[in-house]
């Protein structure tokens, strides 16, 4: 192909990815305008929906609670997504808010489930005084963070959670403003509903609506179209593997965090749970498992960050049938090889549908490994609220264990001047076809997957092999580049790399010239990487998943050319073990 061959097929690509973004752009227009005209709709349901007489019963919370926390909020101090305010005495709804985050947090109403842990007068008192504030300053509908629909529907929950501390002792005027807020937030939550909402947020307002209409005295009509809302979701939102079609561990959490006591208000109050709903927890349970690394901790995919350890522990304390972790999900695209006390994870999915993708990353074929309790190879992971400047980077193929084209990411992400508004950072390109093939031998585990997230532009295809002994004691690999049908010029000639991010904890160190990478492990075992008799390099690397959120790290790189190596085989094998 010549190079005005070439120049068309960039020309054909660009085209193609300003016409996939025109078309989200589109839709999102399209949802703005039933956006706008539902107003009318949020307004007549308002003053038609008089709202519950009286709250029947409350959902348990099974999130964690620090009652410490009661003590810091009733002195003035907020601290949310790594900012603390001392509102001097104000209520926290009247002062500047640092960042979103910290506002959508506050706006949330998560927070009560600490005054409840205290189990004083004095935080019962200081509940009930931060919701009337929030329903005199804020309750009114409007486009601001507190009435966006994931922040609408969390607090409603935490409200139905928490009413037992926010009523007691309440006088009639206060339960009056209180369910009449309720109703309000309510009607706006199910017009929000009707106009399209979409995404995960349609999602959790069918979780909260189904508690409201569990929850409230007369409320049947509510209860039936919620419930019907909530099983056509988890339908379409929970894949037959278990996964959730966002393709984020952390999604897995939370949504547990909040079916679970679902599921258990269903049965409190006779009703009948969907089949749907029961089925979703049946299947989440064994796919969380698959995740889990030797540490406990979850693998690093798709918006995965530092895993919080008490709600893991929470969630699978109602796994009754202690299910085996799942190891092959071809829905969500993931593998899991295990062997001994070696655990590979690995991404083996196709990239994630644009209406889901806000948080996905271009981490195609990359994995973690855990050998014990320590995590050896690892992803970047995903920054907490307080970072997400540093979001962009962390979603990129760089950041992950993987096969990286031209310092090119495997998925093109919505960005530029104005596309944030309307695209929110998802993905308009990426990994289409990938496929994964599980063989299991005497001696051995092996994966062989391909993905054609750089065909379009390159016309490459990606193929990696794992293949893990039967001991745990050794990880073989394979990184080919197989060029398509679809020739583009100067592929030949590419240059790209094979990155291995190292945890934080482990010790790397160069070999034999460069040839080797030793690396120490806290516990003494040593491992030793290598790759055919390449040279390797050290590079820095960058941690989000720690208890501090961002730590420094290294990566163990290969640097080639397609022109001179189409393929590198690699180890990384256990030489020293500490039988201490």
């Amino acid at each position: 192909m010549n190079r005005a061959d070439g120049g068309l097929e960039a020309l054909s690509q660009a085209m193609s990815d300003h016409t996939r973004m025109a078309r989200l752009i589109a839709s999102q227009g399209v949802g703005a305008v039933r956006h706008a005209l539902a107003w009318p709709l949020r307004l007549a349901t308002l003053i038609q929906f008089g709202g519950p007489e009286r709250l029947l019963i409350a959902p348990q919370d099974i999130r964690t609670a620090d009652p410490t926390v009661a003590a810091d909020i009733y002195a003035g101090y907020f601290s949310f997504a790594g900012r603390v305010v001392n509102t001097h005495g104000e209520s926290p709804f009247a002062v500047t808010q640092p960042s979103q985050a910290w506002a959508t947090a506050l706006a949330g109403f998560g927070w009560l489930r600490h005054l409840r842990a205290a189990d004083t007068a004095l935080a019962r008192a200081n509940a009930q005084a931060l919701v009337d504030d929030w329903i005199q300053l804020r309750g009114r509908p409007d486009e601001e963070i507190d009435w966006q629909p994931s922040v609408i529907a969390r607090r409603l929950i935490s409200w139905l959670c928490q009413s037992p501390l926010i009523l007691e002792n309440a006088d009639r005027d206060f339960y009056r403003r209180f369910l009449k807020s309720i109703a309000r937030q309510s009607s706006v939550l199910q017009a929000q509903l009707h106009s399209g909402l979409d995404g995960e947020e349609r999602l959790l307002a069918c979780i909260a609506l189904a508690n409201l209409g569990l929850c409230a005295e007369g409320a049947k009509t509510l209860l039936k179209r919620s419930t019907r809302a909530l099983a056509d979701e988890l339908d379409r939102q929970i894949l037959g593997d278990g996964g959730h079609i966002g393709r984020n561990p952390q999604s897995l959490v939370d949504l547990l965090l909040d079916l679970l006591p679902l599921r258990q208000t269903y049965l409190a109050q006779s009703a009948t749970a969907p089949q749907q709903l029961l089925n979703a927890i049946d299947r989440m349970m064994p796919m969380l498992r698959l995740f889990r690394l030797g540490d406990g901790s979850l693998a690093l995919f798709n918006g995965m960050g530092a895993t919080a350890p008490h709600a893991l522990a929470t969630v699978l304390a109602y796994d009754d049938a202690r299910a085996e972790p799942l190891t092959n999900a071809p829905y969500s695209g993931y593998q899991r090889m295990e062997a001994s006390d070696a655990i590979v994870v690995m991404d083996a999915g196709a990239a994630v549908c644009a209406e889901f993708s806000r948080h996905a990353h271009a981490g195609c074929l990359s994995f973690e490994f855990s050998s014990g309790q320590q995590r050896i190879i690892v992803n970047c992971g995903s920054p907490d609220e307080s970072r997400l400047v540093l979001r962009e980077a962390a979603r990129s193929t760089a950041a992950h264990s993987t096969l990286v084209v031209a310092d090119t990411s495997s998925c093109h992400f919505a960005s530029g001047r104005g596309l944030s508004r309307w695209l929110e950072g998802r993905i308009i390109s990426g990994p289409m076809q990938v496929r994964a093939e599980r063989h299991l031998y005497d001696q051995a585990l092996r994966v062989d997957a391909t993905h054609d997230g750089y065909e379009r532009r390159f016309g490459l295809i990606h193929a990696r092999s794992l293949t893990m002994t039967q001991d745990g004691e050794q990880i073989e690999g394979e990184d080919r580049l197989i060029a398509s049908p679809r020739r583009v010029s100067g592929a030949g000639s590419l240059d790209y790399a094979i990155r291995f991010h190292l945890h934080p904890a482990v010790q790397p160190a160069l070999r034999d010239d460069n040839r080797a990478v030793e690396i120490a492990l806290p516990n003494g075992d040593i491992w030793l990487f290598h790759a055919g008799g390449l040279a390797l390099a050290l590079e820095e690397s960058i941690s989000f998943a720690g208890s501090d959120s961002v730590r420094g790290s290294e990566q163990i790189v290969i640097h080639a050319n397609l022109r001179d190596d189409s393929h590198i085989l690699w180890r990384l094998a256990r030489t020293f073990k500490n039988t201490l």
